[in-house]
């Protein structure tokens, strides 16, 4: 089975079932600090465009996986951090559309959708999926950390600018975090702008997965499920990944390394991913907790693996992003009068772990 550097999966999504990743940036690289994030703190905030891999080995890559008979629900262009930041992410939505049936979907921060470039980019996507988790500069600053170029109300410009001409789904995710951004009065105000969207569909998320900051505490199914009225259409509470069935993924250690080397699973859900019984997970996970590639952590109550991302590092130490100095530290790195406060108003309301009133 041929080894693939910027493909990754297809990994288990609770929006997209089994979508097969593409990578398109260095980890992590991205306009965006967000407190929650899976893949930690971001090591390289950056707003500037370019193609911090190989287009045509991108291609090349996709190419041998469509001719293998490669299967899954949806091809996603996600990965290590932002893609809308990759120069020619355009050219792998259309590539994707011209040699597979298999729907490309573009994730997002939005960030970068008032460029009439991007917009125009991300216009061959089948779905496009954006993230809308704050009301104004200084929700947007403390939940999302962006870098220091970024104004909220051009963000929500661009993605209105970018709604009246695309075609295809757009779809919001929003994601609420106890204590910072989840009492109904703010979750209206994100219900307001996301009206101004029109979305195809909304969804609710928390942090089922270990985020980038411990403070992070996540909310019940019951409570988002009591806001998600408060979105036109209403929102859905984004459920637990659940295997459709229907084809069979080979894995090996390396393959579920390189997936938890990009989003944390549970056991269960890598056994669905690449069809395989638990007792035979259990035993992969043992060799490689055993050989300390990856370590276990738990989270709501769920058994989470990770895996080192030095690897992944490594993996671009040829690129020319690896060759420039100066990477902009994250803001959650800073402190002082340059780092966002946790919002303290919110404290009391919705009782988050006690590191956080710490800080």
């Amino acid at each position: 089975m041929q080894e693939y550097r910027y493909l990754f999966g297809p990994v288990p999504s609770r929006r997209f079932g089994r979508s097969l990743g593409v990578d398109l940036t260095p980890p992590k690289t991205c306009s965006l600090d967000c407190v929650f994030c899976q893949l930690g703190r971001t090591t390289n905030k950056t707003m500037t465009r370019k193609a911090y891999v190989s287009l045509e080995a991108v291609l090349a890559e996709l190419g041998a996986w469509i001719k293998e008979n490669g299967k899954a629900d949806y091809i996603t262009l996600s990965g290590s951090g932002e893609p809308t930041l990759h120069s020619g992410f355009g050219e792998v939505l259309q590539f994707i559309r011209s040699h597979s049936s298999i729907p490309p979907v573009l994730l997002t921060n939005g960030t970068l959708l008032h460029l009439p470039e991007v917009q125009e980019a991300a216009s061959h996507a089948h779905i496009v999926k954006v993230s809308l988790s704050a009301w104004d500069q200084a929700s947007y600053g403390w939940v999302n950390r962006p870098h220091p170029d970024l104004n909220f109300k051009q963000l929500i410009e661009g993605q209105k600018a970018f709604r009246n001409e695309f075609k295809g789904q757009m779809w919001i995710e929003v994601f609420l975090v106890a204590g910072m951004n989840s009492i109904p009065s703010d979750v209206e105000k994100i219900a307001a702008l996301a009206d101004l969207l029109r979305p195809d569909r909304i969804h609710l998320n928390t942090a089922v997965r270990p985020p980038a900051e411990d403070f992070v505490a996540p909310l019940s199914r019951e409570r988002l499920a009591s806001l998600c009225n408060l979105f036109q259409p209403p929102a859905e509470v984004i459920a637990e990944y659940k295997d459709k069935g229907g084809f069979e993924i080979q894995a090996n250690q390396e393959e579920i390394i390189s997936m938890l080397q990009r989003r944390p699973c549970t056991a269960q859900e890598i056994a669905e991913t690449f069809s395989m019984h638990l007792n035979e997970v259990s035993k992969y996970l043992g060799k490689l907790l055993t050989d300390k590639r990856i370590r276990a952590q738990v989270m709501n109550t769920l058994l989470y693996y990770l895996a080192d991302r030095k690897e992944t590092c490594d993996r671009y130490n040829h690129e020319e992003a690896h060759e420039e100095k100066g990477i902009t530290p994250s803001v959650s790195e800073k402190s002082g009068a340059n780092a966002y406060p946790i919002r303290p108003t919110q404290l009391s309301q919705e009782s988050p772990p006690e590191e956080v009133l710490k800080r």
